[in-house]
């Protein structure tokens, strides 16, 4: 059965940093595309930044990059968002999803409903 699980949520000050997991079951992430997403209160979800699974390709949304870092451990079937100088209006729940294949790049731009969702970790950034 595939599935993810994020981790790694909490409150932290503006301008702080912390660093979300998403641990992948049931499939070989050598095979798959991991992307991140999150909700703010009131607001659509969007994309934050994917990789894929086979070279570690990666994309990120323009609003995080230089700040993010995306990165994986195949051996532990786990992807890694770093979040550095993070603002209060990146509060919101963080959700990662799977989908086959070196897809990163249109996971981020198009995600869907039969990709495979975790159900999500909290972030919350204030001071």
């Amino acid at each position: 059965q595939v599935q993810v699980v994020e981790s790694g949520g909490g409150l932290v000050q503006p301008g702080g940093s912390l660093r979300l997991s998403c641990a992948a079951s049931g499939f070989t992430l050598d095979d798959y595309a991991i992307g991140w997403f999150r909700q703010a209160p009131g607001k659509e979800r969007e994309g934050v930044s994917s990789i894929n699974g086979d070279d570690g390709t990666a994309y990120y949304t323009n609003a995080v990059k230089d700040r993010f870092i995306i990165s994986r451990d195949n051996a532990k079937n786990t992807v890694y968002l770093q979040m550095n100088s993070l603002k209060p209006e990146e509060t919101g729940v963080y959700y990662c999803a799977a989908r086959y294949g070196p897809t990163a790049y249109m996971l981020l731009k198009l995600p869907a409903p039969s990709d495979y969702w975790g159900q999500g970790t909290q972030v919350t950034v204030s001071s």
